[in-house]
């Protein structure tokens, strides 16, 4: 497995993932992250990632040839988060492909994210993550080594605001 540098050429396969990935939580009954919906069929979300491939630090993840892993970095959080006080990196996107589930695929992404925050210079990596159904998504960014700085909801115009929480890494 290895890290390389990712662009708007890699969108069909960072939107395969994402697909996989909606239809893995739904499959769980844990529809409040992505909805049901694949992104490739929603074109806000198309062009949502195919910005962020595009204009954003892009990194996928390969095991012999196969995309297996997608992480976005940008220098600012996504519009619904206060940008921090001080230099930061910001993790916009981590997808795995639920194939290689448990094998490091996330840990090697966030790890080169680190690296680059390293390279930046800055003193922070976050990322903003889903904090509904059972939270888990929480606790696998712990394990990654970020510590929950505080939650925060989203009104998305559902009868429900969307749940989130803002995790943080020293570096």
């Amino acid at each position: 497995m290895h890290v390389r540098s990712g662009s708007v050429s890699d969108l069909p396969a960072a939107l395969s993932l994402l697909d996989a990935a909606v239809l893995w939580l739904a499959s769980q009954g844990r529809t409040g992250q992505w909805g049901t919906e694949p992104f490739s069929a929603i074109e806000a979300r198309v062009e949502q990632i195919r910005q962020m491939l595009s204009e954003r630090t892009a990194r996928i993840a390969e095991v012999d040839g196969d995309v297996v892993g997608v992480c976005v970095l940008a220098d600012q959080p996504l519009p619904y988060v206060d940008p921090a006080p001080v230099p930061e990196l910001y993790l916009q996107l981590l997808v795995t492909a639920r194939a290689h589930s448990g094998a490091g695929v996330g840990r090697m992404l966030v790890d080169d994210a680190v690296e680059i925050a390293r390279q930046r210079e800055v003193e922070q990596l976050r990322l903003d993550c889903y904090a509904g159904d059972d939270q888990a998504l929480i606790g696998v960014y712990e394990r990654f080594g970020f510590a929950l700085e505080r939650r925060f909801t989203v009104d998305t115009g559902q009868a429900e605001p969307w749940p989130g929480a803002i995790l943080r890494m020293q570096i």
